[in-house]
């Protein structure tokens, strides 16, 4: 592992294309619940067109890993399966997705509530919580409007982004210029900073009730 040099940065900067799914891994300093701790956010190819994007952290006080697994059908990220686990202390929880695209119906098992095992109904470009930060990239990159149908945990919604502005942040020593994407509903908050030919998030941040319970911060990226 290696933190990101200025020369291979630059590099990147100067001879990335257009925006196109590719492989990474991103470890991060992150704050998870208050405590310090560890993350990684991977892309990884799989068989027959497929994708594992995988969100991962670890602190003194538990763990937590998010899952999902998608194909690129049409110019849409069309998850396939996901799993989301938590341990925290003496408890652990276990949540399980699966998305039929020949039923267009999507499903859940584990430890969900009766209410929200599903069927949902799927409409095409409907993504779950996991893609939400590679269609951000996709479609901040092409200038689309930053809206999603957003089908997870048993539900559909709506979410809806908007650019607020460039920062410049300080990564392993290097500025780099991110933009960034904000989402706000009811006493949720989520930031987002993209840079443009990064193909991970630079920063994150979520917060309840205005308290941050997550934050990321790239450390390096290969």
């Amino acid at each position: 592992m290696h933190a990101l040099r200025p020369l291979t940065l630059l590099l990147l900067l100067a001879t990335a294309p257009a925006w196109a799914i590719k492989p990474f891994v991103a470890d991060y300093d992150a704050n998870w619940k208050g405590v310090p701790a560890d993350a990684r956010i991977s892309l990884q190819p799989q068989d027959g067109n497929r994708w594992r994007y995988e969100l991962s952290v670890q602190n003194a006080v538990g763990s937590a890993r998010q899952v999902t697994v998608f194909e690129e059908r049409n110019g849409q990220l069309r998850p396939l399966s996901g799993s989301d686990s938590a341990q925290l202390l003496f408890k652990k929880s276990q949540k399980d997705a699966r998305y039929d695209w020949t039923a267009r119906e999507a499903r859940w098992s584990g430890d969900v509530k009766p209410d929200r095992t599903g069927p949902v109904a799927l409409q095409d470009g409907d993504i779950d919580g996991m893609l939400v930060n590679l269609a951000i990239q996709r479609d901040l990159a092409s200038g689309k409007p930053l809206r999603y149908r957003v089908v997870d945990n048993g539900t559909a919604h709506q979410q809806t982004y908007q650019a607020q502005g460039k920062d410049t942040l300080d990564i392993g020593g290097q500025k780099i210029q991110a933009t960034r994407v904000v989402r706000s509903d009811d006493d949720r908050q989520i930031l987002v900073w993209i840079a443009p030919d990064l193909p991970a998030p630079v920063r994150i941040v979520q917060r309840k009730a205005g308290q941050t319970e997550l934050e990321l911060t790239l450390r390096t990226l290969r």
